[in-house]
């Protein structure tokens, strides 16, 4: 019974998204369509594209655990964290430059944005090279979290299944109908997610008298520290909260949903649901992960000693399995929803990134709309199978240096890509003193700190040197931490000391900030002249 019950909420799910592929398919006939939905996507598609990008199974499943282990009940400041740092300053600080510079430049990729705006083919290639190449094992890594779940609910199917059913179905509904497509579908996922966050927490707490009687228990099993304010360890949590929730602010398949926002108004409205969303998931994931040290004779813990060993892809599964099967197949719904809602928005952004930045440009004859279109169809298809062998790959095999790399390779990626072109993309939709050596410097910068840190993650090298080893590089989150905030920090002041575009074509840059638009007077308050 318990089976059936999993299976009907299963084919429910998939059937709503390849219904939707199909009705937009007459919205992705051109590339402007199928990229970005013809710029028209309104502010609650676009606020739950944002948000369904943002948390991926990897937050539900493998950081809710670790860092819920990790810092008790202060985790939830990560959650926090993203809803106001990495959710609602990203829409205030870029979401309308973003818009209006975009358009003014027929930007569709942020490598295309890096072309437009510093006037150079080099950058975007190098950019467009950056998303190609840590991309595709981000995307590889969004699948691992299905795995306990999956097994949990079907413990008699193979898990590779699970993959392959959810490849096709991804790659279906985004060939289909494009971005408007995959917004519609993050929007009605984005709804399982926020139900489900807030079933399966009652659910938990509910398992332990409330929430009162879990903090208390908690507080009593594991020690007073996982339920105080900042947790046993408030700057490793400092650091984590910056990688979660800044990385956005540099994301290609991230700040690419402000490109398509279609108003002023759906800004406004985007602004708010985004956040509201980020608090209610984010939140709700990392303070429901906080109890996870409540379940730990599920996993062979025992929660008041320190240093145990434990694995942190099993905590949250191992909350769930005794709460029944609606919650169970809620959750898998919820985890699904997570996973394809975020693979979709990546292979959408590696296709037309790929397609528009890297394969375009260096064709000698020029590339017809429909061509561009069949490459893009193909290449998402290849992202996708390729992530998917790669994720197949990591779980069925026992282990070995190939395995390592491409664990760690994943670890960095979001380091890597935010760290690149945070500074770059900040700064340069607000100052025109930015120079293309400075955007050089830190692609090079984000790339050299994660290839750092992947080789120190793998051949455990130590510099000898406190500060590099404890801070800078003790791990991946550390690592990409800093390669973000070096990124802000260096694009302005290389500026300083390396030539900038001329002066006509920047006012020609920044003229579009300069238009005039009429709004009514509720919107803006008319000052009248005295004569």
């Amino acid at each position: 019974m318990d089976i059936l019950i999993y299976i009907l909420c299963l084919i429910a799910f998939f059937a709503v998204m390849i219904a939707v592929g199909f009705y937009y398919r007459k919205k992705a006939a051109s590339v402007e369509g199928f990229v970005l939905g013809s710029r028209g996507a309104g502010p609650w598609l676009t606020a739950f594209a944002f948000g369904t990008s943002y948390f991926s199974a990897v937050i539900f499943v493998g950081y809710a655990g670790q860092f819920g282990w990790n810092f008790g009940i202060s985790s939830t400041w990560i959650g926090l964290g993203n809803a106001f740092i990495g959710s609602l300053l990203p829409w205030v600080v870029l979401g309308r430059r973003t818009r209006i510079m975009t358009h003014h430049l027929s930007s569709k990729t942020m490598p295309e944005f890096f072309e437009s705006r510093y006037d150079s083919k080099a950058l975007k290639l190098f950019s467009a090279i950056i998303v190609f190449v840590f991309l595709i094992p981000y995307t590889a890594s969004l699948y691992n979290g299905l795995s306990r779940l999956f097994n949990m609910a079907f413990p008699n199917v193979n898990y590779t299944v699970c993959i392959i059913i959810m490849s096709v179905l991804t790659c279906v509904y985004v060939l289909l109908g494009g971005y408007m497509a995959t917004a519609m579908n993050d929007f009605i996922q984005g709804i399982f997610m926020l139900g489900g966050i807030i079933a399966v927490i009652a659910a938990v707490l509910g398992k332990n008298g409330g929430f009162s009687a879990s903090i208390e228990k908690l507080a009593t099993e594991s020690g007073w520290k996982y339920t105080s304010f900042f947790g046993p360890d408030l700057l490793f949590l400092t650091f984590v909260v910056i990688l979660t929730s800044l990385g956005t602010w540099g994301l290609p398949q991230m700040v690419g949903k402000f490109y398509a926002i279609k108003d002023e108004d759906s800004i406004k409205k985007g602004t708010v649901i985004s956040t509201i969303f980020a608090v209610v998931v984010a939140g709700g994931c990392y303070f429901l992960g906080g109890f996870s040290r409540l379940f730990a004779e599920n996993v062979g813990g025992k929660p008041g000693i320190e240093g145990k060993v434990v694995s942190y892809d099993t905590l949250v599964p191992k909350m769930l399995e005794n709460l029944g099967p609606i919650i169970i197949g809620i959750v898998l719904v919820l985890v699904l929803s997570a996973s394809m809602s975020t693979l979709s928005s990546l292979v959408l952004t590696s296709g037309s990134t790929v397609t528009l930045d890297l394969i375009a440009p260096l064709k000698k004859k020029a590339l017809t709309e429909k061509g561009k279109m069949l490459v893009m169809r193909l290449l998402i298809v290849f992202f996708v199978l390729l992530s998917a062998l790669i994720a197949i790959f990591q779980v069925n095999s026992a282990g070995g240096t190939s395995v390592t790399f491409i664990a760690n390779l994943m670890g960095v990626s979001w380091g890597a890509l935010a760290g690149a072109f945070i500074g770059p993309f900040l700064w340069g939709l607000y100052s025109k003193r930015i120079t293309r050596a400075a955007v050089c410097c830190s692609f090079i910068t984000g790339i050299s700190i994660s290839l750092i840190q992947l080789v120190i993650s793998l051949t455990k090298y130590s510099f000898g040197v406190a500060f590099l080893d404890n801070i800078v590089f003790k791990t991946s989150i550390h690592s990409g931490s800093i390669a973000m905030i070096l990124s802000i920090v260096i694009v302005p002041i290389v500026s300083l000391f390396t030539k900038r575009q001329s002066k006509e074509r920047l006012e020609e840059i920044f003229s579009c900030y300069k238009q005039t638009v009429t709004v009514k007077a509720t919107e803006a308050l008319k000052i009248d002249e005295e004569n």
